[in-house]
């Protein structure tokens, strides 16, 4: 067994180079490359999702797999052996599938979508971006069909990034979310509207840059393990050990946009940065789905940076980097409008009450894409009656509307749902966190951020993948996935904000 195990994890390690390499090539090109390396960069990631693939998904894995499949009965279940191979069964069997010819395809397409995605939103021209999501779609729904579902394509593809979970499962979710969101948000629009207009003023943006990395340091992201730079929408990214950036963007007259953004991307890449080394160059070296990647973000960003302790230690500072904007505002002023409740149209600065409708619309559009019920050129339409009945908002434009997100132009067709989940994930955890460390409120009042991370690193993000979701959150938390926590917390949060 010892041999085959080796082999096996030797040839693991090269299949994880190669998408290594490839998420670096696609890192530059949201980054530093210029738009005209677009066809190039193209045919090269083409060229390594097709070689990681074919080698993955090789008869000489399936053989390996297969004769180590047969000795974990006697093998400790919770061994990271043990869990090795289940994961890479779990992925042979899915990605055996799809021809390399529609990997290679897709990695292509995607390339260059993205491309087209920054154009046409910079031009508020969906058109402009038709032709390529017209084809990102056509080749999801053939990577469904490859799959196989019985119930919707959306299974499918949802299955890529939330193990387990089907699209029967989502509407459920949403539609407790939806009964428990629309009476609170119906009763803080009867009272009087929060001024936020302390955060509309101009932040020079380096000093907000300045500030975020600050911020984010003491929360214990690692810049010797990492970095920050800038892209049109941000993202965390894993090269492997020892290297987890982090992007962001800044607007100079909204400022929670960078900060909370950065905060964000940092929950994603503390998680990163506390996987086991043990477990680097391996399918175990991820999370379990994106489901808890994003209950790591939105814990970190709402639960954590939007939270009255943490603005009693952090609002001075700010204060003293912003004097000419602060100096004067009551702390009460400013963590009111930070935690201001109002339907918007842009996903990344909703509130956290609004937050799941925009989650809603876009899970929607794709399944009803997928399902054949709307046709790619008929988003906008879709998208913007969608906000007009959900929001009450009118879309002025595209890029305002359904060119906003990055998601769509990277292949990422069955993603958003992920986010929602996280955030029920994220309370869930977060309350158990302080049920076994009780100091948590209090060191996070004083700047001390320790004790929750010391707590995640041991109770989530060491295990890596090793779990499955539902799995690892029902050994962290005692309980799986529910939505009741999460408008619980809600409901107590902003009742006492807007005294209700």
């Amino acid at each position: 067994m010892e041999e085959k195990l080796a082999e096996l994890k030797a040839r693991l390690a090269e299949i994880y180079d190669l998408r290594a390499a490839s998420a670096v090539l696609s890192w530059d090109q949201q980054t530093y490359m210029p738009p005209g390396g677009a066809g190039a960069r193209a045919e090269i990631l083409a060229t390594l999702s097709r070689l990681a693939h074919e080698k993955f998904t090789s008869t000489e894995t399936g053989r390996l797999l297969d004769e180590l499949k047969t000795t974990l009965d006697s093998a400790d279940p919770d061994g990271d052996d043990v869990r090795l191979i289940q994961a890479a069964a779990r992925d042979y069997e899915r990605e055996h599938k799809l021809p390399a010819e529609l990997v290679a395809e897709f990695a292509r397409a995607a390339a260059l979508a993205h491309e087209a995605w920054v154009k046409a939103r910079s031009e508020k021209n969906f058109q402009a971006f038709l032709p390529a999501l017209e084809k990102i779609f056509t080749l999801s729904r053939r990577a469904a069909d490859y799959y196989g579902f019985a119930d919707s394509p959306y299974d499918a593809l949802l299955d890529g990034y939330e193990p387990g979970a089907k699209t029967a499962d989502v509407r459920r979710i949403f539609a407790e979310l939806r009964d428990g969101l629309v009476p609170l948000v119906k009763a803080i629009a009867a009272r009087p509207e929060t001024d936020d207009s302390v955060l509309r003023q101009r932040y020079a943006e380096q000093k907000q840059w300045q500030f975020a990395e600050e911020v984010i340091k003491k929360l214990g992201y690692d810049f010797d393990r990492g970095r920050q730079d800038k892209a049109p929408h941000p993202f965390c990214a894993t090269f492997g050990l020892g290297d987890v950036r982090l992007t962001a963007r800044v607007d100079e007259n909204f400022l929670p946009t960078h900060l909370m953004s950065a905060i964000h991307e940092a929950g994603h890449g503390m998680y990163e940065q506390g996987l086991t080394p043990s477990l680097a160059r391996s399918p175990l070296f991820d999370a379990p789905s994106l489901g808890l990647h994003e209950s790591q973000s939105r814990l970190w960003e709402n639960l954590v940076g939007r939270s009255r302790g943490f603005w009693k230690y952090y609002y001075p500072r700010l204060q003293s980097v912003f004097p000419e904007n602060l100096d004067g505002v009551d702390f009460g002023v400013f963590y009111q409008a930070i935690n201001k409740v109002k339907p918007s149209l842009i996903r990344v600065e909703a509130d956290e009450v609004t937050y799941s409708l925009h989650i809603m619309i876009r899970f929607e559009i794709e399944v009803d894409v997928l399902e054949g019920r709307l046709a790619v050129q008929d988003i906008p339409g879709a998208w913007n009656a969608k906000y007009k009945d959900y929001l009450g908002l009118d879309v002025p434009d595209d890029s305002l509307g359904c060119l906003q997100d990055v998601h769509w132009s990277m292949g990422y067709v069955g993603y958003f749902s992920t986010y929602t989940l996280g955030n029920l994930a994220s309370v869930q955890i977060f309350e158990k966190a302080m049920a076994d460390e009780p100091a948590i409120p209090a060191d996070i009042e004083r700047g001390e951020f320790a004790s929750l991370l010391g707590w995640l690193r041991m109770n989530i993000h060491q295990h890596g993948r090793k779990y499955q979701p539902g799995e690892l959150l029902q050994r962290v938390t005692g309980r799986p996935l529910d939505s009741a926590p999460y408008l619980a917390y809600l409901q107590r949060k902003y009742s006492e904000i807007y005294g209700l």
